[in-house]
């Protein structure tokens, strides 16, 4: 990340992910008035769906999930509450992270926007590596990937711990280690000038 850009300082996170677009809309209003929530973004991805993510102090966080889940009752495809969010997870959501280690990548590949979050926020507590990027749903038809990167063991290690969270869920699409991973591809890991996006 440059100078030039503000990370945010979000400790407590919370996610609902709506099957239906006015619903998700509702709650969000609902979840507002509730309690002293920040809205990070609320936004409609494929398809059709509607994901709303949001911070605030821990009670005010918990309050706003338990009355987005009592309003989006029976359109709730998935939720999460993070009190304890690690500090690489917001500044990878849908933008790309740089990574100056280029040993090993990591994918893990899911069916559920919240659960690519949990699971990005899970690789990063467990090693030490890089979440790049975590993919939301837009253009990829519901699913959501993260990429992360660093040595190989360390990567190895933090897809494991994020694959087996996403496997309890049945929600786990793939997931794939790449060692070594070859130079000319790393423009289009990166969406790089050049490259097709």
């Amino acid at each position: 990340m440059s100078s030039s850009e503000h990370q945010l300082d979000i400790s407590v996170l919370g996610v609902l992910e709506f099957s239906s677009i006015a619903i998700g809309i509702k709650a969000m209003d609902e979840m507002v008035k509730a309690a002293p929530i920040q809205i990070i973004f609320a936004k409609t991805v494929c398809p059709g769906k509607f994901v709303i993510v949001f911070s605030g102090d821990v009670a005010s966080v918990d309050a706003s999930l338990s009355r987005g889940k009592a309003a989006g009752e029976g359109y709730l495809i998935d939720e999460l509450f993070i009190p304890n969010l690690h500090d690489q997870v917001i500044p990878a959501i849908n933008k790309i992270v740089y990574c100056r280690v280029w040993d090993a990548v990591g994918i893990i590949e899911s069916f559920s926007v919240v659960a690519s979050i949990e699971s990005g926020d899970i690789a990063a507590k467990t090693a030490n590596i890089l979440i790049t990027e975590i993919r939301l749903a837009t253009g990829l038809g519901g699913k959501s990937y993260v990429k992360i990167m660093g040595n190989i063991h360390e990567v190895e290690a933090a897809r494991k711990a994020g694959v087996g969270y996403i496997k309890q869920k049945g929600l786990l699409c793939k997931d794939v280690v790449i060692a070594q991973p070859h130079p000319d591809i790393r423009a289009f890991f990166y969406n790089e000038k050049g490259a097709l996006e």
